[in-house]
């Protein structure tokens, strides 16, 4: 009995969020004014009401851990019809862990968005669109049929909407939200039209009926092979948006226009999230239909793979984090496809803690960056502006790691447990998507490190590059090069010290200043005072650690992504056939049998020896390249190689910048096919509409005065002319008359 009571009470968990935002949303719209001076008082609301969700989401999760029963309450919404569909919310693990996610990561936002969102104008709007947010992911989770699901998705899609156009003053952000919202209704459009076609032939939109019926029609020879793998993939296109997938994953890189805490949201627990749960959600039918298990998984692998690529160059802080996302949701992809899907869904959660702690720990080094550089993202979240920040942000600097050596998959934090699963599974299945992953590691460990050395190691660079006239590219091609060393035209001229003295920074500053006297207008010398004067301490800035609201949810954050994974290790069947999201799901309430888990880590870590030595040559790669860029430079190994490959290696590196920095390209090839090929046809259908459509119209109206004209002119007056006229118009019609020939005699 309070089993099944709390199991009931599983509907506040998304009517929680959903009732805080509600309400803050229409004291934001009836009463702004009052709304401005309550405006903490609405976040300590909103996310107390995440809280509530998430302790009503512990109650369920122990029991279930208890009693291993699948539970859903259902009510008939339109019962006296052909077409019944009923309402409820269903109780599973995948749902349990889901909403555990969804919760937790909200919270992190939620809490750390009160400091990074202090100084908005839009703070009590903005705390109204996660609680939204979480609220539609949450109401996803636990829908028991299609139609319900795709609601929720809906919901979601137009709440990242909202929060990636959240400054939609600035055109980028405006443009972005908008190219995130039309490719994902490409996504929504083919997974309506599959909802429809499982409907069609199973008859239900409940996900365990709609399963069995298709089975037994599928066992049964009444279903056609071919329709049902023609109807299977369409479904599959709405995960592929959500989540990112090749070729619908040009919306996420621009995604990033929005707030800091919205991207780490986006990223681990919500937007991406609910395409590879989705996945997870169908999986049993869909894995009775190899073509259509054979698709899937070579989306996956053809986007991971690319992802990875992207991430190697990128600039900006956020989209490198972005691209990774995109490869890390490429790993979950084809393991559902090969038939691994409690793997995958293993690897969705330990990533989002993982991916939700980097974006965080970004956001809390380009809040700091904005004091220094100024607010502008170019130099904000350019990284070859920072360097050094562990010294300045330590709690930042120590947590950071974690989640680039959990992504790196370095044992034991917890994403090389799901990880390493994963590409077990997919050299078991198939040899090409089993080398496609394992290359994909390396990448992965070489990138993610790349990005923790230019931002944390190293020293401050921000305050050696002159601010007047500058160009996104200088710093990539004036600091740094692609993979390590300086070149001499740098700005800075690189000196055996490795710090610069406290003189000569503020004789730079005085330079920079003068420089800008003399560009100033005389009239406007007191304006360009102040920009001097700001400019001149921000060349003597360094970045500071966040307060401890921003600081305290990384702390959070880091304990799962250290721990959560050390719950798939299974003592009991030696590494093989990991049921990795249950055995998660019962080790954590029973804390002190975790033990028995360890006793065959061996085997696992040498089961994963060629992966972990793919990630271990990445690392190195990324060590060698960014870590110490002098003693790169004077290494017997690297002048060998310099001296015997140095026009293969900068080609090879240029074309890899070239790649990265344009996006492979896929913006572009876009824009000319799709953009082009609309407005093409758009010009067409104007051209038609004014030449013909109109044309014919206008000539009808300009054939009336012409005819009346006409008429006018013929109007003699005169009697006589009228009879002639008269009796041409009778005799006229008479004389073409056919008479019948009377027959012969």
């Amino acid at each position: 009995m309070p089993v099944e009571l709390s199991n009931k009470y599983a509907c506040l968990i998304p009517l929680c969020p959903l009732v805080a935002s509600r309400l803050t949303g229409s004291l934001s719209f009836f009463f702004p004014k009052a709304t401005k001076s309550l405006r903490r008082l609405c976040a300590t609301f909103n996310t107390s009401s995440l809280i509530i969700a998430m302790f009503v989401s512990f109650a369920p999760f122990r029991q279930q851990a208890a009693t291993h029963s699948i539970q859903q309450y259902l009510w008939a919404r339109i019962p006296k019809s052909d077409f019944r569909l009923k309402i409820g919310f269903l109780i599973d693990p995948l749902t349990l862990a889901m909403s555990i996610l969804a919760t937790t990561a909200g919270i992190s936002a939620m809490v750390y968005s009160d400091s990074y969102m202090c100084h908005d104008q839009g703070y009590a709007r903005f705390y109204a669109y996660p609680s939204l947010f979480a609220a539609s992911m949450l109401g996803l989770v636990f829908s028991p049929n299609l139609i319900q699901i795709y609601v929720f998705r809906e919901l979601v899609g137009m709440c990242s909407y909202l929060l990636i156009g959240f400054w939609f003053a600035r055109s980028s952000a405006a443009n972005a939200c908008q190219k995130a919202f039309v490719t994902n209704r490409v996504g929504d459009f083919g997974l309506l039209l599959g909802v429809s076609g499982v409907y069609w032939i199973t008859g239900s939109s409940e996900i365990f009926e709609l399963c069995d019926r298709f089975f037994e029609l599928n066992s049964n020879g009444v279903i056609n092979p071919i329709l049902a793998n023609t109807i299977a993939p369409p479904p599959s296109t709405g995960p592929v948006a959500k989540s990112a997938q090749f070729p619908l994953h040009v919306w996420l890189p621009d995604a990033m226009e929005g707030p800091t805490p919205i991207s780490a949201l986006i990223h681990a627990a919500t937007m991406v999230a609910a395409g590879i749960f989705f996945t997870a959600r169908i999986f049993n039918p869909i894995s009775t239909l190899p073509p259509t298990m054979l698709i899937i998984s070579w989306v996956g692998g053809v986007t991971t793979l690319p992802g990875a690529t992207l991430a190697l160059a990128q600039e900006d802080l956020k989209k490198g984090l972005a691209y990774s996302t995109m490869s890390q949701l490429g790993y979950m992809v084809p393991a559902s496809g090969i038939g691994a899907s409690r793997p995958a869904s293993f690897h969705l959660i330990t990533h989002a803690y993982s991916k939700a702690l980097l974006f965080l720990g970004s956001g809390s080094v380009i809040h700091s960056m904005e004091k220094v550089v100024g607010y502008s993202p170019t130099r904000s979240q350019n990284m070859f502006f920072m360097g050094g920040l562990r010294k300045c942000m330590p709690i930042t600097g120590t947590t950071f790691p974690s989640g680039t050596l959990s992504l790196c998959g370095i044992p034991p934090l917890s994403c090389f447990w799901s990880k390493d699963q994963i590409i077990a599974e997919s050299r078991l299945r198939s040899p090409y998507l089993g080398l496609i992953t394992s290359a994909t590691a390396g990448l992965t460990a070489s990138y993610t490190s790349r990005i923790y050395l230019l931002t944390f190691e190293g020293n401050f660079r921000a305050n050696r590059v002159s601010y007047v006239g500058f160009d996104t590219s200088s710093p990539l091609e004036e600091i740094v090069t692609l993979w390590g060393g300086t070149r001499q035209e740098s700005l800075t001229t690189q000196t055996s010290n490795d710090v610069t003295s406290k003189t000569d920074m503020e004789l730079s500053g005085v330079a920079e200043a003068r420089n800008l006297v003399n560009l100033c207008p005389s009239e406007e010398n007191s304006v360009c005072g102040k920009a001097i004067q700001n400019h001149s301490k921000r060349n003597l800035l360094h970045p500071q650690e966040s307060n401890l609201c921003m600081a305290s949810p990384l702390i959070a954050l880091a304990i799962p992504t250290a721990f959560a994974g050390l719950a798939g290790v299974d003592s009991t069947q030696k590494g093989t056939g990991l049921d990795l999201l249950f055995d998660w799901l019962i080790s954590i309430p029973s804390f002190p049998e975790a033990n028995k888990h360890l006793e065959n880590l061996m085997e696992i870590l040498t089961n994963s020896t060629p992966s972990l030595s793919l990630s271990f040559i990445g690392l190195s790669i990324s060590l060698k390249a960014y870590g110490q860029t002098k003693k790169l430079a004077d290494t017997k190994v690297y002048k060998k190689v310099k001296s015997i490959n140095e026009d293969l290696l900068d080609t090879f590196a240029s074309h890899i910048r070239d790649w990265s920095i344009n996006r492979g390209y896929f913006d572009y090839y876009y824009n000319i096919c799709f953009a082009g090929s609309v407005n093409l046809i758009s010009k067409l259908v104007f051209y038609f509409d004014r030449w013909v459509i109109d044309g014919f119209i206008n000539g009808t109206g300009a054939s009336s005065p012409l005819g009346g004209e006409g008429i006018r002119q013929g109007r003699s007056g005169r009697i006589s002319h009228y009879l002639l006229g008269l009796v041409i118009g009778v005799i006229s019609p008479v004389s073409v008359v056919d008479l019948p020939i009377p027959p012969l005699p």
